[in-house]
């Protein structure tokens, strides 16, 4: 079984450095996913509401036999439940539907502008982690100038920011300003959803130095910027590849190879500043 490091939230908690991300498959196809996923090591499951498989994901869990406090959930509020009444119903029915009494990590989504009330949202995220039904709070796909407002209607910072991050789009002024303010950035999409990115020649060349695979080079260099990468995999090869990854070490030269991969494209041109998500 592979060992997966962990980075220390800035409310002490601790997250794997890598994790399981599990959009897109229903119930019973994440549950097969999850448990296989624990087996080999896997310690950190990421979900959302908006996903609909919050149920496999918690059946998967109850399948791997592994101690609840041994294995780190975070799930997401969807847009559709944004504010203060809406955001604790929200996660008594997301606790319902993994059949666990906390999570490690509960996340805003999207930020949704337009409706204005994720600063509610975050009001009672705070509360429910002062109860104990979750661990550490955060966000997904926020700017700084949503984490700005955040910060001028709050006292607890954002623990994660989770968002698009991969060697087309490395997101170099957001991890900086998550940096400045404590916060760990987690990355969804890490390979760009395997697309063409995994063709690059840079790639491969570095894969072949280290007789690793064009996937675990991008893995380990977001580990290496101090990210939390949650790639997805149905295949049991690629899920032990994907956490097969702290047994090398990326150079400078290679940092800088892969730097020069940047287009700045997103994989489904998710702007927050305008994407909703309900």
């Amino acid at each position: 079984m592979v060992g997966v490091p962990t980075l220390t939230l800035n409310n002490g908690v601790e997250i794997p450095h890598v994790g399981l991300g599990t959009a897109g498959p229903g119930d019973e196809e994440t549950r097969r996913r999850v448990r296989e996923a624990l087996d080999l090591g896997y310690r950190l499951i990421d979900t959302a509401a908006k996903y609909e498989n919050e149920v496999g994901v918690g059946q998967g869990i109850a399948d791997s036999g592994i101690p609840r406090e041994e294995v780190f959930v975070g799930t997401k509020l969807r847009g559709a439940d944004h504010g203060y009444e809406s955001t604790r119903k929200a996660l008594d029915g997301s606790l319902r539907r993994l059949g666990l009494e906390y999570v490690d990590l509960y996340l805003i989504h999207w930020p949704l502008p337009r409706r204005d009330q994720y600063t509610e949202s975050w009001r009672a995220m705070e509360e429910l982690l002062a109860e104990g039904k979750i661990r550490a709070i955060g966000v997904s796909n926020f700017l700084p100038e949503h984490l700005d407002r955040l910060a001028a209607t709050s006292s607890v910072v954002p623990a994660i920011n989770q968002i698009e991050l991969h060697p087309h789009l490395p997101q170099h002024e957001q991890r900086a300003d998550d940096a400045r303010r404590g916060i760990v950035t987690q990355s969804w999409s890490p390979l760009a959803r395997a697309g063409d990115l995994l063709a690059e020649p840079v790639l491969a060349s570095i894969a072949s130095r280290y007789r690793k695979t064009p996937v675990q080079v991008i893995l380990r260099w977001h580990v290496q910027l101090g990210l939390v990468p949650i790639p997805k995999s149905g295949n049991a090869d690629r899920l032990r590849e994907n956490l097969e990854v702290f047994d090398f070490e990326l150079t400078d030269d290679d940092l800088a190879a892969i730097a020069t991969l940047e287009t700045g494209n997103r994989v489904g041109d998710q702007d927050p500043r305008t994407h909703e998500e309900f």
